[in-house]
């Protein structure tokens, strides 16, 4: 804290100075005695300059025994899952009560390496929310695909000491860490050397293989699956996250395994949730929500998505109501059924109340983001599937999360050895198509569980390495579905006998738009509806975001890249053709 800073709240708690704001007849949430007391709070400068007494302040707000609760702290995000640019993502979370977010901009970098990194710190500096970064750790997710870029140690020391930058982002080369890869420990030595953060990804890593996990100085995870995994990377030093995100959802599964004495290591993210998801559940608030509504204490629930992510990642200025702190907060009428924030305050000035922000945010102009579409020589013949057998390995969707099954099936060939899709098997096409280097490369697998009935849809969506991904049935409309997004720039597209169903362009590296919240979910809505009733999509599969991770490399079992078909399980390329 500035000294000019100190001396003032100082005086504003001796009441030598008038107070800016005073909120009276608060029920407010101690985070650190996790207990609710009432009280007038008073504010100054931003910040929380103490409790009751007979200061004086220039303006009052009456809570009428509403609960007063620390603003809540997304522990890990995507940004770019929003698909909104960092000014309209703030726009659309501070009404639901988040201050604070830790991104992760692996997304972006993937496509654009270090400009995707100058961007996301530029345009998210002036708005309200604070956004802190963490440094992508796996740019590419493997070895095994084409990303937009590479970046290793030297790049990482770029901007590992900017002051918003907490550390490295989620470490997903858990073989590298395991065999003590001299490419990744020079990555965690940029974090090591400066006392920061690594976040961790390390779903069903448990016992043994977690020590050499642990002891690399991986502090979080957010992939975890089960209570007892809970606990052991309790045990093992770690921070476990209760994601709700929009395909990835794990707080009611591990909730049965967070109690009183482990929640000091218990957080709340969101990981990659979709602007529909957002306006229609909320953000960190419904996950909060959900873990009370279950059984958990309001008050614990409420610390682990303020003060112990605060603690987790260094950030001493927040997390709380006392004095010295942000004045970053929000008034509920109700913590013990689920909580909606009705008033949410940053630095102390009212931004949203009553779900609508009150004065949007400054916006950022992309440079050197935009436009992110090289494919080399795309045709219907890329889309060619010829696997040299009958039996054949396939994806199957798991809904509710973005892992996958390793399934097989008997189809059908016709004489050139191509597959022939039959309408009585929910079996489809699934093509990744290289973007980034226009090498040309496509490859070609089966999926099952998508439930789609004729057509395509395709997206420049697709973790972590953001080719263009595209399913479908018949190779016509899966073309003509790649050829709509690589005209226009990237974003996700869906054809149905030749007819264009919806497109929403993402002209911010093919993942994100500039255009306001608004429109952005009314033009999903439309394509979802559109999906469902005209495509068939299965009930309970989100028809984008389900798509969008079945060419990430690092979620067992069964993954596509641009290279071919990805067995996770055994870390290496496996034959579509079994036998």
């Amino acid at each position: 804290m500035d000294k000019n800073i100190a001396r003032t709240l100082i005086d504003a708690a001796q009441g030598r100075v008038i107070c800016d704001l005073v909120i009276r007849n608060a029920n407010v949430v101690d985070v650190c005695n996790k207990e609710v007391f009432s009280a007038d709070v008073y504010i100054k400068d931003g910040y929380f300059a103490g409790f009751n007494g007979e200061r004086k302040a220039r303006k009052e707000i009456d809570a009428n025994g509403r609960y007063m609760i620390p603003g809540f702290i997304d522990a890990h995000c995507h940004i770019e899952s929003s698909h909104l640019s960092p000014s309209e993502f703030s726009d659309a979370v501070v009404p639901c009560g988040t201050t604070t977010v830790i991104a992760d901009p692996h997304e972006i970098c993937n496509v654009t390496g270090l400009d995707g990194m100058a961007y996301m710190l530029k345009a998210s500096e002036n708005i309200p929310l604070s956004v802190f970064l963490m440094f992508p750790s796996c740019v590419p997710a493997t070895a095994f695909e084409h990303s937009g870029a590479v970046l290793n140690a030297p790049e990482i020391e770029k901007y590992i000491d900017e002051k918003r930058v907490l550390g490295l982002g989620e470490m997903m080369n858990y073989p590298g860490v395991a065999s003590a890869d001299a490419t990744v420990l020079d990555k965690l030595q940029c974090a090591w050397s400066r006392g920061k953060n690594i976040d961790g990804h390390a779903p069903s890593i448990t016992g043994p293989a977690l020590d050499s996990y642990a002891a690399a100085g991986i502090t979080t995870d957010h992939e975890c699956e089960t209570p007892d995994e809970l606990h052991d990377k309790i045990k093992k030093g770690m921070y476990v996250m209760l994601r709700e995100g929009t395909a990835c959802r794990n707080v009611l599964q591990l909730l049965p395994g967070v109690n009183e004495k482990n929640i000091n290591r218990v957080l709340f993210c969101t990981d990659d949730r979709q602007p529909q998801s957002i306006v229609r559940d909320g953000h960190v608030n419904y996950g909060v929500s959900l873990a009370i509504q279950h059984g958990l204490d309001p008050v614990l629930a409420i610390s682990a998505a303020t003060l112990n992510a605060a603690v987790c990642y260094h950030l001493t200025d927040r997390g709380m109501i006392a004095p010295g702190k942000r004045a970053d907060f929000f008034l509920s009428s109700s913590i013990d059924k689920g909580i909606k924030a009705e008033e949410v305050f940053i630095l102390g000035k009212l931004q949203a109340e009553n779900g609508r922000i009150i004065e949007k945010a400054i916006h950022t102009m992309p440079e050197n983001v935009s436009g992110k579409m090289d494919v080399k020589d795309f045709s219907k013949a890329k889309l060619s599937f010829r696997p040299g057998s009958d039996h054949v390995r396939v994806i199957d969707i798991i809904p509710g999360g973005v892992v996958t099954g390793k399934g097989d099936a008997w189809i059908k060939r016709d004489g050139n050895g191509e597959w022939i899709h039959e309408d009585d098997k929910d079996i489809l096409k699934l093509a990744v198509i290289e973007r980034h280097h226009g090498t040309g490369n496509a490859a070609t697998a089966l999926i099952r569980g998508y439930g789609m009935k004729h057509g395509a849809v395709a997206t420049s969506i697709a973790h972590d390495s953001h080719n263009i991904i595209v399913i479908g049935d018949n190779d016509d409309d899966m073309a003509k579905a790649v050829e709509k997004l690589i005209a226009i720039g990237g974003g996700i597209t869906m054809f149905k006998d030749g007819k264009e169903l919806g497109t929403h362009v993402l002209e911010i590296a093919g993942l994100m738009t500039d255009l306001p919240l608004e429109e952005v979910t009314e033009c999903l809505d439309e394509m979802h509806e559109a999906a469902e009733k005209e495509l068939h999509v299965a009930s309970g599969i989100d028809p984008f975001m389900t798509l969008c991770f079945m060419a990430l490399p690092v979620i067992p079992a069964l993954k596509l890249t641009d290279c071919g078909l990805f067995d996770v399980e055994a870390f290496s390329f496996t034959d579509s053709a079994i036998g």
